[in-house]
């Protein structure tokens, strides 16, 4: 009676933690076989809104591809940036003490600043996959290539100046008349602010070309999350001054590093 109840015993124990395991195991390969088919599905769309910083500036883009081959995606991208000039030194001026006795300045400027130049990229390129993630944890590195059109917007750069012909302040820009007012740091009273100088914008046209790697290390497909780095280039129909006592370019080059985020369906 005994040996029968332990032999029942041991034998319901035996169903029970092989039931328990066989459990672990279906959970096991139901999570294994979502993982493949996540891995091997193919997105056909992808959107991206990334940051760029450039050895000479910043930028902020918009991607979209659209899948071309198991490997390929076509990409089209839209980027607005601005270019500076690595001799660029901001700077402010105190313009008086608040009723608390801190002091307090006005707008920054950039003293021998004539333009500011920013760039409005349109562009269509592919990324191509050289390296695929071998595991969800894994990075997906691509090769990026693209180039198309970009316009140069140069902004006159105001300066709020002391003028002691006028007996006062008032905003200017550089011009060949003022030209001892406006690099006369002495006269500098402050920066002009986002706002000044739109209406007179110049539109240079040129061309561009971009060649870089990204790193996605997202860790479901749906979801960008990626790095790139790499170098890119414009070339414009004339040259373009940002600063008054350097010669102005027709061709602005550098490298860069942009994060990225977006989505792929």
């Amino acid at each position: 009676m005994i040996s029968a109840a332990l032999l029942w015993s041991v034998t319901v124990f035996a169903q029970e933690n092989s039931s328990h395991l066989t459990q672990r195991e279906l959970k096991k390969i139901r999570r294994n076989e979502v993982l493949r088919n996540q891995q091997n599905n193919q997105y056909e769309h992808e959107f991206d809104v990334g940051g760029r910083l450039n050895t000479n500036g910043w930028s902020a883009y918009l991607d979209y591809e659209r899948l071309t081959s198991d490997v390929t995606h076509t990409l089209f991208q839209f980027e607005f940036g601005e270019i500076k000039d690595p001799k660029e030194n901001k700077q402010a001026r105190q313009q008086g003490v608040d009723i608390f006795g801190y002091p307090y300045t006005g707008h920054s400027f950039v003293y021998g600043k004539q333009n500011i130049f920013y760039q409005a990229k349109l562009g269509i390129g592919q990324r191509r996959i050289v390296g695929g993630k071998g595991n969800k944890s894994g990075v997906e590195v691509s090769a990026i290539y693209l180039g198309g059109i970009s316009l140069g917007l140069v902004k006159p750069y105001y300066l709020e100046l002391y003028d002691s012909t006028a007996q006062g302040a008032s905003y200017q820009k550089y011009t060949n008349e003022n030209a001892n007012t406006f690099l006369n740091p002495n006269n500098i009273v402050a920066g002009p602010g986002f706002g000044k100088g739109w209406s007179e914008v110049k539109i240079v046209p040129g061309l561009y070309a971009r060649a870089g790697m990204r790193f996605d290390w997202a860790e479901f497909d749906q979801v960008v999350s990626a790095v790139e780095v790499g170098v890119d280039g414009a070339v414009y129909t004339q040259k373009i001054n940002i600063m008054v006592n350097n010669p102005g370019k027709r061709f602005y080059y550098g490298a860069y590093v942009s994060l990225l985020f977006g989505k792929r369906w």
